[in-house]
């Protein structure tokens, strides 16, 4: 079988055990196999313990793409990572090797296994448009509703969030919201095979929580710190990271941080059920209860028709 744009993909919750399934399976074929990770947060250097990071030596094991992009303190895009996926993706294949896409960050793996048109970035039309939410939302909607009727009827009147975002990228682009398709709310024919660990929540919650105490025994309390501490400081979508955004109120604010430590173990308990609902609604999901059987699955993509992106 030709590897010229062969690739899998292996999606699922936070800490249900799909990066080590997936390290395993390259490391056995690391002549072959390669891993994009499909993570928000991986793609900023020195975020290494709280993003579940491979280790260097892990790394020295198996080939890791997508990983240490950025600076913490800059701010990373979806269309950004999409780009990087890309040039990424088409380097192993270049290099005769197969592709094996890992992670849990949904958007992220949508835009790169759907191949989203995804509209551009407008900061400063962005920048008085939420201005102008803040008393004008109303006024901004029936804009919106002239500019771009279609994508006015697929949202609430009152989501400020959407309605800026619509508007933004119709005024700043110079086309229609709309235009850029149904984007998340339809399931296209499936470009890539997706496989899915499925998680038992009162298992996954005992992970997360044994996991999160032993990066902080391992000093993730310290990352964060001179993360926060460094030139640039970290950024407003770095500081989004589930575990680090938690500890960073200890650092700067003084909060208690046995309290933080709690409430940063919630949020990622709930970020993995929000993962979770993400791919459940994708119908094109192969979800496994054994990842001995998923593995057997991935290699069978990875080794027959099934595996060829689908373009």
């Amino acid at each position: 079988m030709s590897t010229e744009h062969v690739a899998v993909a292996l999606v699922g919750p936070t800490a249900s055990g799909k990066s080590a399934l997936a390290h395993a399976l390259a490391f056995d074929h690391h002549d072959e196999v390669e891993i994009l990770c499909v993570d928000a947060m991986t793609v900023y250097r020195a975020m290494d313990l709280g993003t579940a990071k491979p280790t260097h030596a892990e790394r020295s094991e198996v080939s890791y793409h997508l990983l240490d992009l950025v600076e913490p303190s800059e701010e990373f895009t979806v269309a950004e990572y999409q780009k990087a996926a890309r040039v990424a993706a088409a380097d192993v294949w270049r290099a005769g090797h197969k592709v094996l896409y890992v992670g849990g960050t949904g958007l992220y793996g949508r835009a790169v296994l759907d191949n989203l048109a995804i509209p551009g970035q407008f900061p400063h039309v962005r920048a008085l448009l939420e201005e102008r939410a803040h008393e004008e939302l109303p006024a901004l909607y029936a804009e919106l509703e002239m500019l771009d009727p279609l994508a006015a009827s697929r949202m609430e009147a009152t989501n400020a969030r959407r309605v800026v975002r619509a508007l933004e990228v119709t005024l700043g682009a110079g086309r229609p919201f709309s235009s850029y398709g149904e984007g998340l709310v339809a399931y296209g024919p499936a470009r890539v095979v997706q496989v899915a660990l499925q998680s038992d929540f009162e298992q996954l919650d005992l992970r997360i929580a044994e996991r999160f105490r032993a990066w902080m025994d391992q000093g993730l309390l310290e990352e964060v710190a001179a993360l926060a501490g460094a030139p640039g400081g970290l950024s407003r979508t770095a500081r989004q990271a589930v575990g680090y955004r938690e500890l960073l109120r200890h650092i700067e604010e003084g909060a208690d941080l046995e309290a933080c430590v709690d409430d940063a173990i919630i949020q990622s308990r709930r970020l993995a059920r929000r993962q979770r609902s993400w791919f459940l609604r994708d119908p094109r999901i192969e979800w496994f209860d054994d990842a001995h059987e998923a593995r057997a699955r991935l290699l069978a993509v990875l080794n027959g028709p099934d595996g060829y992106v689908r373009d």
